[in-house]
């Protein structure tokens, strides 16, 4: 059984029976039915399936928003805006995959030679609790476009959510094409494992990430694996603080947090480095938590009990080792999984919040001498996701561009996700690109033709 939790109130939600091996191998086998009859419409056909999907997720938008209020806590606002985002990530696929996937002429000996690239056939996407709509649609989109066929396994927490997801995509589609599969984690190396299955997508935790790269390559299967991540952000002297400090408030409090691309260690070079710690205490002490089904501006809940726990122990273990907490770190006396907004200062490379992935309205606030040593401390962690830097220069801009160690750098803005560019990482944020057009060529067969 599945047994979610509302994290606002702490309260169970209703058990969601889980497929047993025999189901779940049943309902691979339907999406590997209807890969041949799927890869061969055209992609005007797939398209047109992929646009009504997008319109009848935004009718159904205060419904999806809703479902992930309750069983993950995103405030209703973003779950909107997730789902809007989702929905255009459709359209954009719609729109462009044919293109992306053209066949590629190049030269060589033969009288004609060229690159085409075709669907692998059946996909198993693993994908995380925290943003279930917009992940499943970074998955599928580009997926189904490129003529493969799907199977979703939505994390336990979020059993609804898929639910509804689900029947939107089934009644665009032909049978077959998209499958849920709410199954424990006990049997997702079985998923991986079925002879059906061709190549596999995850979003999650490295540790979980480690493990279905492993139970992949055993099968010699293609996998994407984005996982966890220890962003930086540097501040340096001649930045905007001000707007800084309201980007970084704002990349580090979406989601309660629990983003993989927020910022979560910020650098920030010794001239400003006090006035950076009080602005962002100024706008920490300023949010409130508060129930996220309802329209408001409130931080809500961390997902799970154990989730908060764990941050909380950054939190106190970071302090012990010489910490300093402007604001937060205690958890409230009040219903549900909250966590306050928390800010620590003085934090160095040994400290748990430094070391390891934070997700939750942590951040840790690092001083640094000048960009050499910021761009160093950035540098110093087995992550590698998304980074970003605030300067009035173009010259440090465009040195912090090619010598941080991520997928991804934001030079004056935020790290975010948008289905018009790849996103991924290295090291331990996993490898392979979702979105833009390097996502759409990840589950394809790039197959060389060369004719005498």
């Amino acid at each position: 059984m599945l047994k979610p939790i509302n994290p606002t109130t702490g309260t169970a939600l209703p058990e969601v029976e889980s497929l047993t091996l025999a189901e779940a191998e049943d309902t691979i086998g339907r999406a590997v039915a209807a890969a041949p009859a799927w890869a061969a419409l055209s992609y005007s056909e797939r398209a047109k399936c992929l646009i009504n999907i997008a319109a009848e997720m935004r009718e159904c938008k205060e419904e999806l928003a809703q479902l992930m209020a309750k069983e993950m806590g995103k405030p209703l606002r973003e779950g909107l805006g997730e789902v809007e985002k989702s929905a255009f990530c459709a359209e954009y696929y719609a729109d462009n995959g044919e293109a992306f996937l053209e066949p590629e002429t190049l030269a060589s000996d033969a009288t004609d030679s060229y690159v085409c690239h075709q669907p692998l056939g059946t996909v198993l996407g693993i994908l995380p609790w925290n943003a279930p709509v917009w992940l499943a649609l970074r998955f599928l989109a580009p997926a189904l476009m490129a003529g493969n066929t799907c199977v979703m396994k939505p994390d336990p927490n979020v059993p609804e959510s898929a639910a509804c997801l689900t029947r939107i995509f089934q009644k665009n589609l032909p049978d077959g094409v998209m499958q849920n599969l709410p199954i424990t984690t006990e049997i997702v190396g079985d998923a991986i494992d079925h002879p059906g299955i061709k190549a596999v997508s995850f979003t999650g935790s490295s540790g979980a990430g480690q493990k279905v790269a492993a139970r992949a390559a055993a099968g010699l299967k293609p996998a994407v694996l984005e996982l966890g991540g220890s962003d930086p952000c540097i501040v340096l002297n001649d930045a905007d603080i001000e707007k800084a400090c309201d980007v970084i408030t704002l990349s580090r409090m979406i989601n309660a947090g629990q983003s993989c691309i927020a910022a979560k260690r910020v650098i920030v070079e010794a001239g400003v480095y006090d006035d950076v710690c009080r602005e962002l205490t100024e706008r920490f002490n300023a949010l409130e938590l508060g129930d996220p089904s309802l329209e408001n501006q409130c931080i809500g809940p961390i997902a799970r009990e154990d989730l908060r726990d764990q941050l909380h122990s950054q939190v106190m273990r970071s302090i012990q080792d010489g910490a300093e907490c402007l604001t937060g770190g205690e958890k409230p006396d009040m219903p549900g999984f909250f966590y306050p907004p928390t800010l620590l200062a003085g934090v160095t490379s040994e400290m748990a919040v430094f070391r390891e992935e934070t997700f939750g309205p942590v951040l840790a606030v690092c001083k640094a001498a000048n960009l050499d040593e910021a761009l160093t401390i950035a540098n110093d962690t087995e992550y590698g996701l998304g980074s970003s830097i605030w300067t009035g220069s173009e010259t440090s801009a465009q040195r912090a561009a090619r010598e941080l160690n991520a997928g991804q750098v934001a030079i004056n803005g935020i790290v975010k996700t948008d289905p018009r560019l790849p996103s991924g990482g290295i090291g331990k944020s996993g490898y392979g690109r979702e979105l833009g057009p390097h996502g759409i060529r990840e589950f394809v067969n790039i197959k060389q033709i060369w004719a005498a």
